[in-house]
């Protein structure tokens, strides 16, 4: 027993130093990294480039330390650099294979921060879902839905799939049908509905807004209703248009028809 407790006085004479060493170098490390993170980001910022790029490698360059400190720290411990880089040589296969929806977001992220078909404060629709694009990290993108919830997409899924981005062109065109009866006067219901839309000062003059017949439907006659306005007042333009045409055809005695229900008594 006595062997056996001198043994380990042995040991924590012997490792108590590194252990020591490896939790200062830890600590230090941490913070170290922390105001390099941030210097990377400002040095980013002050050269101008992206803010969606600048997110993305002050992430990756974040990972990348973090991973340099572990490695130094195991060595002050006692553990072989080298041995160290062998087992993760050795693991790298089942590693791989255990990660390869991690590595493939990690891919999509890379993609997405080449070839841009997007950027934080872009709205777009991907994977089902619809928000402004809140921050693109290493493995996920953020978005914020239209009614405030966070949405996280992997980039794998979203680098593969459809992208509609509503806000890089800068313009949205509103597309609206709206029906009247077949006993109104087809001129008058254009002259009504295009000076609701000339007269709002969200819709666009260039492109000019459009209104047209677009069918001869069962109970009505529909015509399309087509302003243009900036991405950021589309839905402004959407629902006061829609509610000024109600108005306005009513002040100007045009039907809009509904169903209608005829009960027989007997």
């Amino acid at each position: 027993m006595e062997k056996y407790i001198d043994k380990l006085k042995q040991l924590m004479v012997e490792f108590t130093p590194k252990i020591l060493v490896a939790l200062a170098i830890l600590f230090i490390g941490s913070f170290v990294i922390g105001l390099a993170v941030k210097a990377s980001k400002k040095l980013m910022k002050v050269g101008g480039l992206d803010e969606t790029l600048q997110k993305f490698l002050g992430n990756l360059v974040n990972w990348a330390l973090k991973i340099l400190l572990i490695i130094t720290v195991m060595s002050k411990l006692g553990v072989e650099t080298t041995s160290f880089a062998a087992i993760i040589a050795s693991a790298g296969l089942a590693i791989g294979l255990a990660l390869q929806g991690s590595l493939g977001n990690f891919a999509g992220g890379v993609l997405i921060m080449i070839f841009k078909p997007f950027k934080i404060g872009d709205l777009i629709e991907a994977q089902g879902e619809i928000g402004v694009v809140k921050e693109i990290e290493i493995f996920t993108t953020k978005l914020i839905g239209l009614s405030n919830k966070v949405i996280i997409i992997p980039n794998g899924s979203l680098s593969n799939g459809n992208i509609i981005n509503y806000s890089q062109q800068g313009t949205r065109r509103v597309d609206l049908t709206i029906g009247v009866s077949y006993e109104a006067d087809i001129k008058q219901t254009k002259e009504v509905l295009l000076n609701i839309l000339t007269s709002h000062p969200k819709v666009l003059k260039d492109p000019a807004p459009n209104v047209t017949v677009s069918e001869l439907a069962d109970s009505s006659v529909n015509f399309a209703v087509r302003p243009w306005s900036k991405t950021e007042h589309y839905w402004d333009v959407y629902f006061e248009v829609t509610e000024a045409v109600k108005l306005e055809l009513d002040k100007a005695g045009i039907d809009i028809p509904y169903p209608h229900q005829v009960i027989i008594k007997k």
